[in-house]
C-alpha cells in the first residue's frame, strides 16, 4: 500500500541529509499517516482510513461529511 493520505493526497517527499561538512545523501520525509475508524451517523456505520494528523484536523475543521463528499467527489472509494 502507497504511503498516501487519502484526505489531503500527501505523500513522500525527497530531500537530503546534510552532515556537518555539508555532505548531502538522498532521504525520504515520510507523512505522519495514522489508521483511523470513523462513525459516519449519515451512513450508519463505520469508515476506515490512512491519514495524515493534518488530514485529521482538516475533518476536525469541516467536518466528516464534507471532507467524505469531497473525496468521493476525487473519485476516493470510500
Amino acid at each position: 500500500m502507497a504511503r498516501v493520505c487519502q484526505v489531503t493526497g500527501k505523500a513522500p517527499r525527497v530531500g537530503h541529509h546534510v552532515s556537518h561538512a555539508n555532505n548531502k545523501t538522498k532521504r525520504r520525509y515520510l507523512p505522519n499517516l495514522q489508521y483511523r475508524k470513523f462513525w459516519v451517523e449519515s451512513e450508519n456505520r463505520w469508515v476506515k482510513m490512512r491519514l495524515t494528523s493534518a488530514g485529521l484536523r482538516l475533518i476536525d475543521k469541516k467536518g466528516l461529511d464534507v471532507v467524505l463528499a469531497e473525496m468521493r467527489g476525487r473519485g476516493v472509494k470510500v
